[in-house]
């Protein structure tokens, strides 16, 4: 069973190409992210597989997204014990590795390997994302990788990740809570006279975080900044204060990468 966690689309498409090459099923964590919080009394989820567990999600300061280790940590996991972590990234993943197999051992799974792919860059809060031509590059050249993992993984093989961080770069991993505490919100969205109240935005929060008030997006608090609804805006309407003005919008839908920007 592969369970994607997915912003602007990476692991979404990294989860597919896995599961084109293994035939495991696909499981949205959005979508029951999106239920937990909207549905008060939703009970805590099982999954039952009889082959490995694959969470594919992107890297967030250098880790495993701290809501993708959350849900795994809400929930259930029976029948088969190994567990893989396939993650996107900009870069590197620092020492995310050591990170997930301490999850797993609270988890009581058996830590497969964890590895990752290079894709395109979607924070554009503090970097660049790439032009199209650029985009369509990149994903192109990560699909050998993404189906040689795929094979290792319904094989039942280890897997090690060939963008892990040594020396002073893996310290980076023990960044987080004070990344999320200083950088991680959501006060500086706003929408602009571009806005058309579409909902997109609204629709693709994995947090259900946004509202549409008088047709205008409202943000109440709870971000991950994973980027879906500034880089999937059709008008370009979202900025974050002036870090993303000016700059490229990406997104990667299953239909491929929009042109825009």
């Amino acid at each position: 069973m592969i369970l994607y966690y997915s912003g602007t689309g990476n692991s979404r498409y990294a989860a597919s190409v896995l599961s084109s090459q293994s035939g495991d099923e696909l499981v949205s964590m959005n979508d029951i992210m999106r239920q937990r919080i909207t549905d008060p009394y939703a009970a805590r989820y099982s999954f039952r597989s009889d082959r490995p567990f694959v969470f594919v999600s992107p890297t967030y300061c250098w880790r495993v997204p701290r809501i993708v280790e959350q849900f795994i940590r809400d929930s259930r996991f029976e029948g088969c014990r190994d567990a893989y972590f396939y993650l996107t990234c900009g870069s590197g993943t620092g020492a995310a590795a050591k990170y997930a197999e301490e999850l797993c051992r609270d988890m009581e799974l058996n830590f497969m390997g964890l590895s990752s792919v290079k894709m395109p860059e979607n924070y554009i809060t503090l970097f660049k994302a790439p032009s199209y031509d650029e985009a369509q590059g990149m994903i192109r050249a990560a699909v050998s990788q993404l189906e040689s993992a795929g094979r290792f993984i319904s094989a039942g093989k280890p897997i090690s990740d060939p963008n892990e961080s040594t020396g002073a770069l893996a310290a980076l991993s023990k960044l987080p809570p004070l990344f999320y505490r200083l950088f991680v919100n959501d006060r500086k969205f706003t929408a602009t006279e571009e806005c058309t109240g579409c909902g997109r935005c609204e629709k693709l929060c994995p947090l259900a975080n946004i509202s549409l008030e008088d047709g205008r997006p409202v943000w109440h608090g709870n971000c991950t900044q994973c980027m879906a609804c500034i880089g999937a805006c059709p008008q370009n309407a979202i900025e974050f204060g002036s870090r993303a003005k000016g700059k490229r919008r990406y997104y990667l839908s299953p239909a491929g990468v929009q042109r825009r920007g």
